[in-house]
């Protein structure tokens, strides 16, 4: 039994859009769009299929986009005017998912007034999370959740070499939960590790928690080192 592709239309073939398009086609049904004909002969061996269209004109993106797709993202950032119209003339087509991609405050919120239902920042988003990167050296990757929750990989500090998770007690301490860990030599994942799951060093830890906790593990480790002391928590 064959599973359904998802039918994703991307609009706007710019660095966002196209490298989306690419991404997307390895598991979904992709309609690239552009008004720039150089633009779709780039990518046209890398989609299902590729289209010169004006997508600020309804008669010209009715016509190349049915209402059958069950999402569209709209790439265009540097035309105003056009990532507006195309966000509108989409949802009056009945597109039931709309992306649109933003430029600012002002901008995301007439996207949203005339049909986006998700908004992306993607110059804002890479900034913060070099941002991050820089700020918290040990941070490898992150995925924000609500609530300031993060879903993040970061390298053991030293001071967690040689401890047991029981003994480090981050869900008491510091409430951050491990939910895996991966060994130094990457061929090594323990997904949701037990309690006597003792860290080494090079490991990664797969954690889930507040961004504050994570500054805690990166900028004082040598306090939980001290509480695994007077606890007589040594290293086995």
């Amino acid at each position: 039994m064959s599973t359904r592709r998802k039918q994703i239309c991307i609009i706007g073939l710019g660095r966002f859009g196209g490298a989306l398009a690419c991404e997307l086609a390895k598991s979904c049904d992709v309609l690239a769009i552009d008004r720039d004909i150089q633009l779709v002969n780039e990518l046209a061996d890398d989609v299902q299929r590729a289209l010169c269209v004006d997508a600020s004109d309804y008669n010209s993106l009715a016509a190349a986009v049915p209402r059958e797709f069950d999402e569209a993202v709209v790439g265009i950032g540097d035309h105003l005017e056009s990532s507006i119209l195309c966000t509108l003339h989409l949802k009056k087509i009945g597109i039931p998912m709309i992306h649109a991609k933003a430029n600012s405050r002002d901008h995301a919120e007439i996207l949203q007034a005339v049909g986006a239902q998700h908004i992306v920042y993607p110059e804002v988003e890479a900034a913060e999370r070099l941002a991050k990167q820089i700020f918290h050296p040990n941070l490898l990757d992150f995925i924000p959740l609500a609530q300031d929750y993060l879903v993040m990989d970061l390298a053991a500090p030293d001071a967690f070499v040689g401890h047991t998770l029981a003994a480090l007690d981050l869900r008491r301490r510091l409430d951050l939960f491990v939910i895996a860990v991966k060994a130094a030599d990457g061929k090594t994942f323990a997904f949701l590790p037990g309690p006597d799951k003792k860290i080494e060093a090079g490991d990664v830890l797969v954690l889930l928690g507040k961004e504050s906790a994570i500054e805690t593990v990166q900028q004082s480790p040598e306090e939980i080192e001290r509480v695994l002391r007077e606890s007589g928590s040594n290293p086995q």
